[in-house]
């Protein structure tokens, strides 16, 4: 007979910060990018210049989404309710 098992709680207790902590990174990784353009060739600038776009476009999303989350967290959510 299959075991069962309970699904993990949804907790998003500290998701503000960690999507505060992706931000922060992804901002990081796009200033090295820029950097290293001084070094980089036509095509590998452009595909630089890509990449450093979608980073701001999912930095935007996550900041959307911190402020969902703080949102939710003033309005009362807890998990352990």
């Amino acid at each position: 007979m299959p075991k069962h098992t309970k699904p993990n709680p949804d907790d998003r207790s500290d998701n503000v910060e960690k999507l505060q902590s992706m931000v922060q990174n992804t901002i990081e990784n796009i200033e090295e990018a820029q950097d290293s353009l001084q070094f980089a060739n036509p095509e590998e600038r452009e595909r630089i210049e890509a990449k450093n776009h979608r980073r701001e476009e999912s930095i935007n999303a996550m900041r959307n989404e911190i402020k969902d989350e703080a949102q939710a967290r003033e309005n009362g959510f807890r998990h352990d309710e």
